[in-house]
Formats: structure tokens, sequence, C-alpha cells
């Protein structure tokens, strides 16, 4: 990930979480990158997950916040075949 010396600043706290994480930030002054912010070489030393490793190599990104996304959606119950009927039916075999 990249980001310019005043999103670091005014973020600073959100990307040290995503450093503790694992992830790896190039900072920028004017396009050029200038630093690298890294975990340190001993955290989390001997256990590393695939999960650490995507994080590090910048593929995915970690949560920002703690907890379920989705907590706060409604809860949608259909009644039982419903969601067979549609497909049926998408498919022309109704």
């Amino acid at each position: 990930m990249e980001t310019g010396i005043r999103e670091l600043r005014d973020n600073l706290s959100r990307y040290i979480r995503r450093i503790e994480a694992g992830e790896r930030i190039a900072v920028t002054a004017h396009g050029r990158v200038v630093a690298e912010l890294v975990p340190p070489s001993g955290a989390k030393a001997g256990h590393r997950s695939r999960y650490d490793d995507l994080v590090a190599a910048g593929v995915i990104r970690p949560a920002l916040e703690d907890g379920d996304p989705l907590e706060a959606w409604p809860d949608i119950r259909l009644p039982a075949g419903t969601a067979a009927a549609l497909i049926d039916s998408d498919r022309g075999e109704v």
C-alpha cells in the first residue's frame, strides 16, 4: 500500500494498526516513495499465517475495525423452497 505524508499524518493510528497486522506501507512525497513502514522483524516470528503473508505483501488489507460488518443488517428469512423456485424460474425449468 502507498500513502502520502499528509494522509499518513492525518490518519496515523489507522496506519499503525495496519502495520501491526503485518502490512507494509510505502510513504510518498510528491509522488516519490521516500520511506517504507514495516512491522518489526521479530513480530509474529515463527507462526506467520497465509493471511499474514497476504497482508504483508499488500494483496489484502486487514479490517480497520473489529466486529461483524453485517451485524446491523436486517435478518431476512424467506419461506422454505423460495430460493430453489427462483433458481428454477431463472433457468426456465418451471
